[in-house]
């Protein structure tokens, strides 16, 4: 080999040599920062890893809201029709969030089975069913179409009882 053709090596043995490195520490970098999402029936199926951030999304189940009085904790369950998550938030919730509504928790699934929030995202529309929701379910072998009617009664229900939705404001 001619020392040119070593000297060429060289540099192009350290210019993968640093690729690597960087690709390798921008992975490590990023490793924390991915949310992944799932649906409160892969959660219940165990496919959830506890203790790392993750975004879980369905609907407010109706009736499941409870605060206490003394404090910005809030308790509520998200479900999608066929499981539920329990989900517990001490903050100011949105203002569009209430019972019947669809929304996306972002938070730890803790060993007990319940997601500790550290935000929730709600929708505006009660028929709304958030993309990963609908695409989990149809993996299951759930008909989202189904679930989209379910949450339109639910939301004629609270309207009967006189709680305000979002088409009101």
């Amino acid at each position: 080999m001619t020392p040119k053709r070593k000297q060429k090596m060289f540099v192009i043995l350290g210019l993968v040599s640093l690729t690597a490195i960087a690709v390798g520490l921008t992975l490590y970098a990023l490793r924390s920062n991915i949310n992944l999402f799932f649906s409160p029936v892969q959660i219940a199926q165990g496919n959830a890893p506890i203790e790392r951030t993750i975004r879980a999304g369905g609907m407010v189940k109706e009736g499941s809201v409870s605060r206490d009085p003394d404090s910005l904790n809030v308790e509520f369950k998200v479900t999608d029709y066929v499981d539920d998550l329990d989900v517990y938030y001490s903050g100011i919730l949105p203002d569009l969030f209430r019972e019947g509504q669809g929304v996306v928790v972002v938070g730890q699934l803790q060993a007990d089975g319940r997601l500790r929030a550290d935000e929730v995202l709600a929708r505006h529309d009660e028929n709304y069913m958030p993309p990963e929701v609908a695409q989990a379910l149809e993996e299951a072998g759930y008909k989202p179409a189904d679930f989209q009617a379910k949450a339109a009664e639910v939301g004629k229900r609270l309207e009967a009882k006189g709680v305000p939705q979002a088409s009101d404001y």
